[in-house]
C-alpha cells in the first residue's frame, strides 16, 4: 500500500525518505496543520519549541484517529518552526524522530519560519496520511 523510497543517486537522507507512492485506490486524509494548542485554545510552551513540538504530535495523533489514521500511516509532512537556527530546528526535528512519526521513514521537509498563526506558537505540523481499511 505504501511505498517510501530513497533515490538512489542522491544522498541518503538520515529519517525520512525523498519520495512515498501510494496505490491508486487508497484513502487518503490530508490534514490541517497540527499546532501546540490544548483543548480549552491555550498555547502549550511558551518560549519552548521542544514542548509545543511535543504537544503538536500528540495533536497530531488525535486528529488522525479521528479520521482512522495514525503515525505509522502519515506518508508526508511539512514541520514548521519560528526560528533561522539549524540547532532548533534540529531539537524539534528529535522530538518528530522519538514520536515514531518518522519511523516509515516518510517524506518530509523541515522548514524555518518567520511567524506562525498563533501568538507565541513555534511550531507546526500539517501532514497526509493513508487511513487503512
Amino acid at each position: 500500500m505504501i511505498r517510501r523510497v530513497t533515490a538512489p543517486g542522491l544522498f541518503p537522507p538520515p529519517t525520512y525518505s525523498h519520495a512515498t507512492v501510494v496505490e491508486a485506490g487508497t484513502k487518503l486524509a490530508f490534514l490541517a496543520g497540527a499546532v501546540p494548542l490544548e483543548e480549552k485554545g491555550e498555547v502549550v510552551g511558551p518560549g519552548d519549541p521542544v514542548r509545543q513540538a511535543e504537544q503538536v504530535i500528540g495533536n497530531l495523533r488525535e486528529q488522525l484517529a479521528a479520521v482512522g489514521s495514525d503515525l505509522g500511516h502519515v506518508v508526508a509532512t511539512d514541520v514548521y518552526v519560528v526560528s533561522s537556527e539549524p540547532s532548533v530546528l534540529s531539537a524539534v526535528w528529535e522530538v518528530v524522530e522519538a514520536s515514531g512519526l518518522s519511523a516509515g521513514p516518510h517524506s518530509s521537509t523541515l522548514i524555518g519560519v518567520a511567524c506562525l498563526g498563533y501568538t507565541g506558537q513555534l511550531v507546526e505540523i500539517t501532514a497526509t496520511a493513508v487511513v487503512p481499511e
